[in-house]
């Protein structure tokens, strides 16, 4: 484990590792960035969603980013912070490093591999009915914890609840901060995880 300074951002972690990092754009370049980490072969994450826009008069369903000017990006901060340099030389704009207030400190946002996993198995279905909240939006600490057996969503774990507008119960996975996304689950697949405490 290091600690490095930049530009008022404390980093910690180890510089071999791979980490999710969020990168924010401006202006709706997240695909336009997708298509640059593909080029590189950085793995990264887009969540997308199917909505109905008219075009050319017509209406339409299209699939279009879910969440606004994010990227999932799953490097080394050293391969991060090469590809936001040549994304700036290249296209002249920038990515930002998601980061979450310490103190007087700016941290940057890594999330933990297997909140990564779930939140993709859920996230990627992108024809099933998926809806994706901001953090503000939904109160977690009502429901309850649940891992899914058998299906689409098979292993995943979130919380189950009540969403407004919703008639069913829905599963419920958040990245701390950044995105939600909900899905219907049968609920012959949905087992309760027991508290161990």
């Amino acid at each position: 484990m290091h600690v490095e300074w930049q530009s008022g951002s404390i980093l910690m972690f180890d510089r071999n590792k791979l980490y999710w990092f969020v990168l924010k754009t401006v202006f709706s370049r997240e695909l336009q960035l997708k298509a640059m980490l593909d080029e590189r072969g950085i793995e990264n994450f887009v969540p997308m969603c199917c909505k109905v826009k008219t075009v050319k008069g017509k209406k339409e369903i299209v699939t279009v980013p879910a969440i606004n000017d994010l990227v999932f990006v799953y490097a080394r901060h050293s391969t991060v912070q090469q590809f936001k340099r040549e994304l700036f030389l290249q296209k002249g704009y920038d990515a930002y490093f998601l980061t979450r207030k310490e103190g007087q400190r700016n941290i940057i946002e890594t999330v933990p591999q297997r909140q990564m996993q779930d939140f993709i198995r859920v996230a990627s279905h992108v024809k099933e009915d998926i809806a994706f909240y901001k953090p503000e939006e939904i109160e977690l600490k009502k429901g309850t914890k649940v891992r899914v057996i058998g299906g689409i969503y098979d292993k995943t774990e979130g919380v189950l609840l009540k969403v407004k507008g919703k008639r069913s119960k829905r599963i419920v996975l958040q990245i701390p901060g950044v995105a939600i996304a909900a899905s219907y689950i049968e609920p012959e697949l949905i087992e309760v995880i027991k508290d161990k405490t």
